[in-house]
């Protein structure tokens, strides 16, 4: 785990296991928007959970102010941020398409 504070943007390790670490402990959150792309594409929150525990994390990028990081696995993308060691927001995802 890392110290705090934090500065960003965190390196894709750091952020895949700080993400793992938040979703263990319940400070998961999703944005309205990350909710409407989710029905939309039909991915429920065994997806999204599943993402956040085995996906791989990409650089962060700063976008509307904040860090985020897009986090993949074949089917699914995250894109997270972090509020703080212990609350993340997933800001929108979507299925990936071939």
């Amino acid at each position: 785990m890392i110290n705090p504070p934090f500065e960003e943007p965190l390196a894709p390790d750091v952020a895949q296991r700080l993400a793992r670490h938040i979703l263990h402990t319940g400070g998961a959150f999703v944005s309205r928007h990350a909710r409407e792309r989710m029905r939309r594409d039909q991915i429920e929150p065994t997806d999204w959970g599943h993402v956040l525990r085995a996906g791989w994390v990409m650089q962060g990028e700063w976008e509307h102010g904040s860090w985020r990081y897009q986090v993949r696995t074949q089917h699914v993308t995250v894109v997270v941020t972090f509020r703080s060691l212990a609350e993340l927001v997933i800001v929108t995802a979507w299925r990936n398409r071939a």
